[in-house]
């Protein structure tokens, strides 16, 4: 049976209706069809009062109708991005920054200001955040937990649990529902950047924060560069006084790009994931690979071990692109250990399962037989005939 989420709460329509429309829904009204850019970087303010009231209301993380005053504290495209990613999580808000790694280092400083700089958190992350959080560079502390050891790993100055699910590069899956209650009253915060809300709504099975690299499939086109959160009002608050004072706020092109990108999102998942599915099938089955990797929830993500050289194998593709980065219209491949996972160590990638012959697929919108034939070639390139393979599993 296909995967569906629940239904967007209280929307009266259905999620893939609600992505074209969220944050469009007064266009009409406003005798515009397309979306506003607003590129100001300052506003007038005839009245001065009025402004000085509205700046202390934007310091305390408030979002004070009229004027926004001055470009590094809200835009009105950008907002709509926030409404409605907010809407398509199932959040009471959304806040928008300029990187996925800027809404991170938001969230452990919101943390933080709390008086709680301990970190729970479980692998693997994607790597630059796992080399945050180890470094101590926002003097936070963190504990690695499994999965099932996280209530044991919570202490009284414990700010934040983090998780990531399907997770990067392996696409190891976690019971959020466990993890919240494991939680108990520290906010879960879930990486949701290779589910999406197309297949996961984090918020509705008990995570408090949601975290995309909006990069990704948010925007969907290898074009636009941020980082949001949906969380609660309360989370969003102190998250817009980091922003505030970090000057971490999305460029509103990006908002704008964002924006649009999430009115297709729900169909580039769909073709996208289909193909994936194939594709993980097809390379289970050759010779050439030792274990594949795919979620039950489905998704553009494959993993796979290949039994042999694994730079020698992405040297022979010819279609698909070697790079860093995934959710686009076309298909990535990278070698997670030597890439986006070099910056943590070698302890920190055997317990997060990122082995040397590991390599990570983001499947776009290509025709899967043309990825395939791609793949197969690659793979029949180096492979190595006389080797005893073990068998493969998705």
């Amino acid at each position: 049976m296909e995967h569906r989420p629940p239904a967007v709460p209280g929307a009266g329509h259905a999620f893939e209706t609600r992505a074209v429309h969220a944050g469009r829904d007064d266009l009409a009204a406003l005798g515009t069809h397309a979306v506003p850019i607003d590129l100001s970087t300052t506003y007038p303010l005839p009245d001065l009062p009025g402004a000085a009231l509205a700046l202390d209301a934007y310091a305390e993380g408030e979002l004070p109708e009229g004027s926004p005053i001055y470009g590094r504290l809200t835009n009105p495209t950008v907002r709509r991005f926030e409404d409605a990613l907010a809407e398509l999580e199932g959040c009471e808000a959304a806040v928008a920054f300029a990187s996925g790694m800027a809404a991170v280092t938001a969230c452990l400083l919101a943390a933080a200001a709390r008086g709680r700089r301990h970190v729970v958190a479980v692998r693997p992350l994607y790597g630059t955040t796992d080399h945050l959080l180890t470094s101590g560079l926002l003097g936070t502390e963190v504990t690695w937990a499994e999965p099932g050891g996280v209530a044991a790993a919570v202490r009284p100055d414990t700010g934040l649990v983090m998780v990531e699910t399907p997770a990067n590069p392996t696409l190891a899956e976690l019971d959020l529902v466990d993890l919240a209650a494991q939680a108990g009253e520290v906010p879960l915060l879930v990486d949701n950047t290779f589910a999406t809300p197309v297949l996961q709504r984090p918020a509705t099975l008990g995570a408090r924060m949601v975290l995309h690299s909006a990069t990704k499939f948010l925007g969907g086109h290898g074009d636009v560069m941020g980082g949001v959160v949906a969380c609660d009002e309360e989370s969003a608050r102190v998250l817009r006084q980091i922003r505030f004072a970090t000057g971490a706020l999305l460029h509103p092109l990006a908002g704008y790009l964002l924006l649009r990108g999430l009115a297709t999102l729900p169909i580039r998942v769909a073709k996208a994931s289909a193909s994936a599915a194939t594709l993980a099938r097809r390379l289970a089955a050759h010779p050439a690979v030792e274990r594949v990797h795919y979620p039950s929830i489905g998704g553009a993500l494959v993993a796979f071990e290949v039994a042999n050289d694994p730079m020698a194998m992405v040297s022979a593709l010819r279609l698909i692109t070697p790079a860093v980065s995934l959710g686009g219209t076309d298909t990535l491949i990278q070698h997670p250990a030597s890439l986006t996972h070099r910056v943590i160590d070698d302890t920190a990638r055997a317990e997060g399962a990122i082995g040397p012959n590991l390599l990570r697929l983001s499947v776009g919108l290509e025709n899967e037989d043309d990825l395939w034939s791609d793949l197969s070639t690659a793979l029949n390139h180096t492979s190595t005939p006389s080797r005893t393979r073990v068998p493969a599993g998705v």
